[in-house]
């Protein structure tokens, strides 16, 4: 029980944050104040099992960043030992001619029986240490460091890139990215104070030097002109207590130099200095053990201070037993939780809105053999198309298309995924990760050995083969693709089919406060002065469902700014937008080209569409269903010969009937283009290339 108290005593203190301030004091004191030789033995046994604690720690940990205290701890093993250097070359010169033992047992133990008591084969020893710590380990240790510190810093950009895709595509949460970009800032800092930290490490090995030299010349020389010896008996006499105290110091140092090689060669959580040094250098109760085996070993060594080394070795194992069981008392609690948690009976918790999962604007679900193409740690890079593509359509639109969250749906085939937009699925499909798409995009030269299908995508034939045949069916005029880029293709398509869907009043909202910081009068007279947010989110739809892009969002505004007055219904304020963008929409249609080809109506055609939807009420006209299917028909075809002829199919209408004659063609032909007369620039010319009758 007197054991436990006092660990329990010296945790408390440690947590109080007084451990490193004062451990600081007692090095300056050292420095400063004139120590007797026991306590001399005590602060140098201490050196030494604090050095074989922190190599062991080093060593236990599965992450750099588990001991991310570690510069601060090197700073601090590295003033000990040069305050016990100071400490000892003040007892050494001032003492030393009383003999071996003037500077405690533990450098005469060093000095006499390590080395045997000859002082050459004891410098050679000496020599040796430095060389191994200075010219080895030390400057080794340093470059690593150094290299490490430029590579994290140089890597954080990317690092920090990766967890911005993985939070987009839904991968991770908010709170998880916060933690991870956490991680990435202490990995710098720690790479970047283990760079300066190895310097304290090199400039130690230095000082060990030279403080040899000056106790060997500074005390054969007080020993010879103060104290009466002679040189021979002074030199040697000062070269047993140097030789112990360098080896003494040395030993500790080289400890060190090899515990920061094995850390920067393997990265964090912000607390209290103080608790952080004591709960992860002791937080390994093997450390603890293993360092009181070593020095129960040491203290049974005849001639070696046993009273202090057996009593620092039962220290160590009293710290490893009650630290061992407290680790097993936590581990038992924690594994009470969850059963107590189960237990627990689910009708005492009251139900919250926590419990309403939101539907995800933009899904992917995907079977358990698609797994690995949404996971980075296995290669897999359909993460990276879904975020190129969220970019492209992004510039495209002219909104931020939103995160696609990604799933695995064990109700799905192994290798079949499902596109869903507002928690409706709108596409799916099969593809097999083992093999590639060969896509036929109407000219090949011959058939392929494999799994016949559509793309899902477009609908044109394919065949999946195998990866060796990718040169084969390139040759033979196929595109080939792996599974990644057929799901991605397909989102994209389907993204921006379904476009209108995914603009809702907050991508408005910050459409208008992006817009306002440049036109802020023309916003603030807009909504909601002249119309409510409402209409405005409806345009933004139907021009989106037109394939009309609103990256001219300021041209868009100012067009419903004007015809605001005159009209709030969102179908006429659309045709005056289009009207609007008309140079836009043509050039995105024909391009640069001055002529423009068309397909017009029959003008008795449209003049009876015309009166239809006057009597119509305006929406819809009114005639027979064997009229529209005929001029369905018709413009398919029109609109094929187009295609074939690699033009763009555009038909030309009155303004009063292109929105129903859009919305008539909008599925059964997507590639055809509906214009109205008013819509086209005057600069731009057009080419009748047919006309379709009744």
């Amino acid at each position: 029980m007197n054991g436990r108290a006092a660990l329990a005593s010296f945790g408390d203190f440690a947590r109080t944050g007084l451990g490193v301030p004062v451990l600081v004091m007692a090095v300056i004191a050292m420095m400063v104040l004139p120590l007797p030789a026991f306590l001399l033995d005590i602060f140098f046994t201490f050196n030494i099992s604090l050095s074989l604690i922190i190599l062991l720690a080093v060593i236990y940990v599965r992450r750099a960043l588990e001991f991310a205290t570690f510069p601060t701890v090197l700073l601090g093993a590295t003033l000990l030992r040069l305050g016990l250097n100071v400490a000892s070359t003040r007892i050494v010169l001032m003492n030393g001619h009383t003999g071996g033992h003037a500077a405690g047992h533990v450098i005469a133990a060093f000095g006499q029986f390590v080395v045997g008591g000859n002082y050459a084969v004891g410098m050679v020893v000496f020599i040796v240490l430095v060389i191994i710590n200075f010219v080895v380990i030390t400057k080794g240790a340093g470059r690593i460091s150094e290299v490490s510190a430029r590579f994290t810093l140089d890597a954080m950009p990317g690092r920090q890139m990766a967890i911005d895709a993985d939070l987009n595509a839904g991968i991770i949460t908010q709170a998880e990215a916060i933690v991870r970009r956490q991680e990435v800032r202490e990995e710098a800092d720690f790479y970047g104070a283990m760079d300066g930290a190895s310097k304290f490490v090199r400039g130690d090995a230095i000082a060990g030097i030279l403080v040899v030299f000056i106790n060997l010349f500074g005390g054969t020389i007080i020993g010879a002109a103060q104290h009466g010896m002679s040189l021979a008996d002074a030199g040697r006499t000062y070269a047993l207590l140097t030789i112990g105290d360098g080896l003494v110091a040395q030993i500790p140092a080289l400890l060190l130099s090899v515990a920061v090689a094995i850390l920067v060669t393997r990265v964090s959580r912000s607390h209290d200095m103080s608790q952080q040094i004591m709960s992860q250098m002791l937080g390994q109760p093997r450390a603890l053990g293993v360092t009181g085996g070593i020095l129960a070993l040491l203290g049974i060594i005849p001639g070696m201070p046993n009273l202090v080394f057996l009593c620092m070795a039962a220290g160590c194992g009293l710290g490893a037993y009650f630290l061992s069981k407290q680790r097993a008392t936590e581990r038992k609690v924690a594994a009470a939780k969850p059963v107590a948690a189960a237990a627990t009976p689910l009708e005492q918790r009251e139900l919250s809105w926590d419990d309403v999962e939101p539907v995800d604007l933009i899904g992917l679900e995907v079977g358990y053999r698609l797994i690995p193409l949404v996971d980075r740690n296995q290669g897999g890079e359909l993460m990276g198309r879904i975020k190129g593509v969220r970019k492209k359509l992004s510039e495209e639109l002219g909104f931020l298309v939103q995160a696609v969250h990604i799933r695995d749906n064990l109700e799905l085939g192994p290798n079949s995924y499902r596109i869903t937009i507002l928690g409706a699925p709108v596409g799916e499909s099969e593809v097999f990760p083992d093999r590639e798409l060969a896509i036929n995009p109407g000219q090949v030269s011959g058939a392929l050995p494999g799994s016949p299908t559509k793309d899902p995508a477009f609908g044109l034939d394919a065949i999946w083969v195998e990866k060796s045949r990718r040169e084969q069916a390139q040759a033979q005029g196929y595109t080939v693709v792996d599974a990644s880029s057929v799901i991605a293709t397909h989102l994209s398509h389907l993204l921006q089919s379904h476009a209108h869907e995914l603009l809702g009043h907050e991508e408005v909202q910050q459409l208008l406060n992006r817009l306002g910081k440049t036109a802020p009068k023309l916003i603030e007279d807009l909504v909601p002065k002249l119309l409510p947010m409402s209409v405005v989110v409806k345009v933004l739809q139907y021009l989106l469902l037109e394939r009309v892009p609103i990256r001219n969002l300021r041209t868009v505004c100012e067009a419903l700014a004007e015809l605001a007055p005159r009209s709030q219904d969102p179908l006429a304020l659309v045709a005056g937008v289009r009207v609007a963008l008309g140079r836009s929409i043509v050039q995105s249609i024909g391009g640069l080209r001055e002529e423009l080809p068309v397909i017009t109506l029959d003008p008795q055609l449209e003049q009876l569409l015309q009166d239809s939807m006057a009597g119509g009420g305006g929406e819809a006209p009114g005639f027979e269903p064997g009229l529209a299917d005929r001029v369905q028909t018709a413009l398919f075809d029109s609109t094929r010969k187009q295609e074939a002829a690699g033009e763009p199919a555009v038909l030309l209408v009155a303004p009063k009937i292109r929105p129903w004659v859009a919305r008539l063609m909008r599925y059964s032909t997507p590639t055809l283009s509906v214009l109205a007369y008013n819509e086209i620039p005057e600069n731009r010319r057009i080419r009748v290339i047919a006309a379709v009758g009744r």
